[in-house]
């Protein structure tokens, strides 16, 4: 699993572009102020009147002069002060339109009138008239462009956000990745070429054009496309595949090319573009067939620019996605991305040097032993392991240890499979009962059935979401396969908790219902995908269509209704069978059900010795060995209702 170390990356950066709309704005708001002030400003502040008041004045005889314009009339009165020298009053009125008569007016009363001056200033309003609009309209334009595509400048929006890192400045080295060792042999090649390419070209190999790392989330194929660029000391060009998509069709193909233009320059080179299933998704799986939307330009401009006239001497394309079943054909054909490399869920090996790689920097206990660690985290991912990692450090550091022992590693363990123990969920003497022979019967049949892997705990104290009670089992060694057996076996274990209520209390509580629904799930996929049905052969009625990706349903194929009449029964019996079994074994082991659930009421928690002392008591009923060898209990079964008390 790569990991990021602690060296500081030196990520080259351009440089920074002003946001077009908001400096736009901003100067827009300006000229508006401008506006608003200048005339107020530069011109004369006079008292108003009303029209009807000046007419009353002039012909009164107290008007001297007066200055009429279009829209306003400035005018003097004649006063005097107190001690009888001659003064001014300015007045101010708005005209009436179309008031004719008041020239005539003026001259009957002898008052001098003219017309006004032009203003010195009247330039700035005519400017503004001319410049604001059109700076209102770009103001606009630049704010939803900001909008649109995330920020940038007007003219570099067609620009690749690519990442640059200087050569080997990734802070990741081949070192810091463990349990990917087929992966990392794959693609030391590329770090071999890019250091001694005549190596290679002067028995005439070439380089694959294209790399395409595949895999489960949180296996680390980031991490290992960021290795290959610090131990081959190149430029290292990162981008994820979302980046590409903007508002405006033709700004993904500009960036595809702006994005290789940059990478002939600096070849030899790495172009590495993480999540490619965003942008390379096939072109033929929707209903317009033959579309030319922004995704299918950008996918295009793509092709052409991995394998078009122009060929990218010294560039290398390392693409990771975790849904390599919808990528174009055209996007993974030779020439392209002409070698796949799986990055899949480490082995035992694999995830002890993980913990190894994650552990480097905390303080472990003598007692932790990171191999028993690896066998009790079947299925996690180097993600999930680094996470463990730091939940033991977490729980060490509230309780004020020294070091980190290996009771936190157990208990972190514990968080990451069931989720957080909730102590203050009180359950009340029915629930808690139900729960602890629920849980001790999902025991004893886990101890006798095959495939079900070693249980190391049961416990009644909640946990995560709705988990009141819980029972771990632990693999012993790594299964890549799953035989026959080992299904029933499991189906009738998860129908353990269900069968102990039965057999105990003589009905069923809702506690169930998830183990019920992996028990159906499981049935199903043993008749439609695995071809484990008698009567329906080997067909595989299901499409696999999610090879990484957890928690989606493959769709199923066109069949009649018999056939589908078929599954269900075969599901059903597959599932009474598995039903029956644990109500026998529990029935035959029915004193060991009732010791070890009155022990678990008092304890809580059973592990270690204490269960393993219960679970080897454990018997198995007679049928148990045929129905695990053919999947079929014998004619004269008795009836479930009869292991009921």
């Amino acid at each position: 699993m790569p990991v990021e170390t602690n060296n500081k990356k030196r990520q080259i950066k351009p440089p920074r572009i002003r946001q077009f709309g908001g400096s736009l704005l901003i100067l827009l708001t300006l000229l508006f102020l401008l506006n608003a002030i200048v005339p107020s400003f530069f011109g004369p502040r006079l008292p108003q009147v009303p029209y009807s008041d000046f007419i009353a004045q002039v012909q009164a005889g107290r008007v001297e002069r007066a200055v009429v314009g279009g829209d306003r009339i400035e005018y003097a009165l004649k006063t005097q002060t107190p001690d009888g020298k001659p003064t001014e009053q300015v007045f101010a009125t708005t005209p009436v339109a179309l008031d004719l008569d008041l020239p005539k007016i003026l001259r009957d009363n002898k008052v001098e009138f003219a017309a006004p001056q032009p203003n010195q200033n009247a330039w700035i309003s005519t400017l503004l008239s001319w410049v604001v609009p059109p700076l209102i309209f770009f103001g606009i334009w630049g704010f939803f462009l900001n909008r649109g595509g995330g920020g940038p400048a007007a003219l570099t929006v067609g620009k690749s956000k690519a990442r640059i890192y200087s050569e080997g400045s990734t802070g990741v080295k081949f070192i810091d990745v463990a349990g990917v060792d087929e992966a990392k042999a794959e693609l030391e090649e590329i770090v071999d070429f890019l250091k001694s390419a005549d190596k290679y070209t002067r028995l005439g190999a070439k380089i694959p054009k294209g790399v395409l790392v595949v895999g489960p989330p949180g296996t680390g194929k980031t991490l290992l496309a960021k290795a290959i660029a610090g131990e081959a000391s190149v430029p290292f060009f990162s981008i994820s595949g979302s980046e590409f998509i903007e508002l405006f069709v033709g700004v993904g193909a500009a960036r595809v090319r702006d994005l290789f233009e940059q990478a002939k320059q600096q070849a030899p080179c790495i172009v590495f573009i993480d999540e490619l299933d965003a942008l390379g998704k096939s072109r033929g799986g929707g209903p317009m067939m033959g579309g030319n939307d922004e995704r299918e330009q950008t996918l295009n401009q793509l092709l052409t620019e991995m394998d078009g006239f122009d060929a990218n001497t010294g560039v290398i394309i390392i693409a990771a996605t975790n849904r390599p079943e919808i990528l174009d054909p055209a996007l993974r054909r030779p020439g392209r991305f002409d070698r796949q490399v799986v990055v899949d869920r480490p082995d035992k090996i694999g995830r002890e040097a993980i913990l190894k790689v994650h552990a480097r920097n905390v303080k472990l206990a003598d007692d932790v032993n990171l191999g028993t660690i690896a066998i009790r985290t079947p299925g996690f991912a180097g993600a999930d392991l680094a996470n463990l990692v730091n939940e033991a450090a977490l729980l060490a550091a509230r309780q004020n240890r020294e070091a980190v022992i290996m009771a936190d590693f157990n208990e972190a363990i514990e968080r990451v499979v069931a989720g957080l123990e909730k102590r203050s969920r009180v359950l009340n003497e029915i629930e808690k009962k139900t729960v602890a022979y629920h849980e001790v019967g999902h025991a004893i049949i886990g101890a006798l059935m095959p495939g079900a892997g070693k249980v190391e705990k049961i416990s009644v104290v909640p946990r995560g979401v709705g988990a009141l009670g819980y029972t771990i089992q632990m693999p012993e060694e790594d299964r890549f396969l799953m035989i026959e057996d080992e299904i029933r076996g499991r189906i009738a274990t998860l129908l353990g908790g269900r069968s102990a209520e039965e057999v105990v209390f003589g009905k069923v509580s809702t506690g169930a219902s998830d183990d019920i629904q992996k028990a159906t799930d499981l049935a199903e996929r043993a008749v439609t995908l695995y071809g484990m049905s008698d009567k329906l052969g080997p067909v595989a009625f299901e499409k696999v269509q999610q090879q990484f990706l957890e928690g989606y349903g493959n769709p199923r194929r066109s069949i009649s209704p018999e056939v589908a009449q078929e599954i269900d029964r075969e599901v059903k019996q597959i599932v009474d069978n598995a039903h029956h079994i644990a109500l026998s074994i529990l029935q035959e082991n029915r004193d060991l059900l009732e010791q070890t659930a009155q022990e678990l009421l008092q304890k809580e928690i059973l592990e270690g010795t204490q269960l393993r002392e219960h679970l080897n008591q454990a018997k198995a009923p007679d049928e148990l060995a045929q129905w695990l060898q053919t999947g079929k209990l014998s004619e004269d079964k008795p009836l479930m209702q009869s292991l009921l008390v």
